[in-house]
């Protein structure tokens, strides 16, 4: 138990500050994903409720924050409209079944999640590259900044529309205070979280100075909802009365949970990476996995929309302080006691200081330095920057980061294709040598075809990969098509230097090529060939 709550707190004043301030920032982002899901704002808030308390205490990065988003609920949207629609059709018909199909499939998305981290999947996370990561945080920090724009609109007579005269101004003017706040406050004092304080102060002008502005209750009612008041998210039981409206709906279900789960395991683990940049410590992937996995089942048994990782609210714990899982816990139990207790009290926040939070959180996630450097790093790399940010704002931070990591990949085996090089010299006993250098796989196999000349050497050849690798079966297959070559043709071949593994491949591709692998040859790199392969030959 002392591994799972290690790291609980360093400063307790500093994550009770910065969770109550996390707490504050969550409730809009909470209501708002709940709306794009198509559901009602509690099921949201008790989602970041739930994902914020399990993760906290048993995710793998202390003062990281989990809660509803944005790019899980666009996944949602299309099983629960369809899950309505069946519920309508029903001889009985079912009122918001899509949201009873939502908590099923949140089962699903627990336990793969869970098993990816069993499996140790979390560790693949460290293989993202860097232009990924900086064109991941910058397209992320552009879709926060276009989330925030929404709140500048106000809804008349079921339309949406833009603010205009004294509205608009008194709405820049608390964005800009709010702003202002929080970039002077930490050069006075960094005992209290400017976060906070500038909603605290902003929320105190606009209350007490009678300003009308929008509030946390006025964007709840305006968006459909009833308001923030609640009570304790209760076991959905029904959800295991209803698996018969899933026949023939399966395939939907099935495919929404790997999606949702391959979706808030990516962000999670890239703000994970993130937050570990920040604070120059190391968390644990597969962890994170499991905690991911076991909030989502606890959403799905409870009622909660599920979620992942926010970026947004983790940069503002870390930034207000919170290095520890108390900053975590204290977030989620205040956003429970918001709902339970202070729902009139929060209610009357004005929307204009969590939008300044917001903007404030944008311009720290954004990878300025990317600017600096677009021109200094390879024309590859710098493709791979600017694609991910415009498919994360294009599609979603999940095919981006997909997309970037094939792009690299490509990038890479397309230069370690042309590295491959063979340097050639006679024995004195009339051998001719090839010396391999450069890996051989997928990408290199054709280059390397063209090193040979099996019709005009000698009668003795040898092949040594003391400088080379074999990396797949494709390399396997190259090297095996030469050997036939020059056997078919009648000459002498030997293969010295391989790796145990190549060895291996080779022989069970074939067992004849035992007879032209050099086994007595001294092997700096590798080890020497098995004792049974030597009875092969």
């Amino acid at each position: 138990m002392s591994k799972i709550f290690n790291n609980f707190t360093f400063n307790p004043k500093n994550d009770v500050l910065s969770g109550l301030t996390v707490a504050l920032a969550l409730v809009p982002e909470a209501v708002a994903f709940a709306f794009v899901a198509g559901i009602d704002p509690l099921v949201g808030l008790y989602g970041a409720f739930m994902m914020g308390l399990i993760t906290s205490l048993f995710g793998g990065r202390p003062g990281m924050i989990s809660g509803a988003t944005g790019a899980m609920a666009v996944v949602m949207v299309h099983m629960i409209q369809q899950g309505n629609l069946v519920g309508m059709g029903l001889d009985t018909p079912i009122e918001n079944l899509g949201l009873q199909w939502l908590f099923i499939t949140l089962l699903f998305v627990g336990i793969i999640q869970i098993l990816a981290g069993v499996l140790r999947l979390g560790k693949f996370v460290r293989l993202i590259p860097h232009p990924v990561m900086m064109g991941f945080v910058n397209g992320l920090a552009i879709v926060i900044f276009l989330s925030q724009l929404g709140m500048f609109k106000k809804t008349v007579d079921g339309s949406t529309q833009w603010l205009e005269g004294s509205q608009l101004l008194i709405m820049i003017g608390l964005v800009g205070l709010t702003m202002l706040i929080m970039f002077t406050l930490p050069k006075l004092t960094k005992k209290i979280p400017a976060a906070l304080m500038a909603i605290v102060v902003v929320a105190c002008l606009t209350i007490f100075g009678g300003i009308d502005v929008s509030t946390v209750g006025s964007f709840i009612r305006d968006g459909g909802g009833a308001g923030l008041k609640g009570s304790l998210p209760s076991f959905q039981f029904q959800i295991f009365t209803l698996i018969d409206t899933l026949q023939g709906h399966w395939g939907l279900i099935i495919s929404t949970a790997f999606l949702l789960a391959a979706v808030g395991l990516i962000e999670s683990l890239m703000t994970l990476n993130l937050v570990d940049d920040m604070t120059e410590t190391r968390g644990s992937g597969n962890r994170e996995c499991v905690a991911q996995g076991g909030a989502n089942i606890l959403n799905g048994l409870f009622g909660g929309m599920g979620g992942c990782a926010m970026i947004g609210q983790s940069i503002i714990n870390v930034d207000s302080g919170g290095r520890g899982r108390l900053s975590g816990l204290v977030a989620a139990l205040a956003l429970l006691c918001f709902i339970l207790f202070g729902a009139p009290l929060i209610e009357q926040i004005p929307i204009a200081a969590l939008v300044g939070v917001m903007f404030m959180v944008v311009i720290g996630t954004f990878a300025w330095s990317s600017f600096r450097v677009i021109n200094k790093i390879p024309k590859s790399d710098a493709i791979v920057l600017i694609t991910v940010s415009a498919i994360t704002v294009w599609q979603d931070l999940a095919i981006a980061v997909i997309a970037g990591v094939i792009i690299s990949a490509l990038v890479f085996a397309w230069k370690n294709a042309t590295m491959i090089r063979a340097r050639k010299h006679m024995k004195e006993d009339g051998t001719k040598v090839y010396e391999i250098w450069g890996p051989l796989f997928f990408g290199s196999t054709q280059a390397f075809n063209t090193k040979f000349d099996p019709k005009t050497d000698p009668q003795t050849v040898e092949i040594d990969f003391i400088e080379s690798r074999v990396s797949d079966h494709s390399g396997v297959e190259a090297l095996s098509g030469i050997v036939k070559k020059y056997v078919d043709l009648g000459k002498s071949i030997k293969l010295t230097h391989l790796s145990p593994e190549c060895k291996n491949l080779l022989t069970k591709l074939d067992p004849a090529f035992g007879k032209v692998i050099e086994t007595s040859i001294d092997d700096p790199r590798y080890h020497v060939v098995t004792d049974l392969l030597d009875k092969e030959v």
